[in-house]
């Protein structure tokens, strides 16, 4: 049995071509590596740079503007949501899938409860 496997491994070893790397010079290699951690340092850098606005305003609007910050995101994500509902419930009318279908309608329900997350705590909250 071993045997049979080594002939199928050497078989399919034998369609392979072998490609070797051209050998890198020392020098080569230690340029190419300091080149390539200035370029990781560099994007490191001005990725992850950020100005501070420090204004010695109220924090309470800071807290708002972060508020409205993070229900930007939330609303972007129930848009998704709500497209992706759309389109379950297209493609559940194309094939007739009951359980599809009402998949679809929650997805858009939940869609909208989350584009509108916002609103509906505004009117709760008063």
């Amino acid at each position: 049995m071993k045997n049979i496997i080594k002939n199928i491994i050497k078989k399919t070893n034998k369609n392979e071509k072998n490609t070797n790397r051209m050998p890198m010079p020392p020098k080569i290699k230690r340029g190419f590596s300091f080149y390539c951690s200035t370029i990781l340092a560099l994007t490191l850098v001005m990725g992850l740079a950020m100005p501070a606005s420090a204004t010695g305003g109220d924090p309470l609007t800071v807290v708002n503007n972060l508020s409205d910050f993070i229900f930007g995101l939330i609303r972007a994500v129930g848009m998704i949501l709500l497209g992706w509902g759309i389109v379950q419930v297209g493609l559940s009318l194309q094939s007739h899938d009951p359980s599809q279908r009402s998949n679809g309608f929650l997805t858009l329900a939940g869609g909208i409860v989350i584009t509108f997350a916002k609103e509906i705590l505004t009117l709760i909250t008063g």
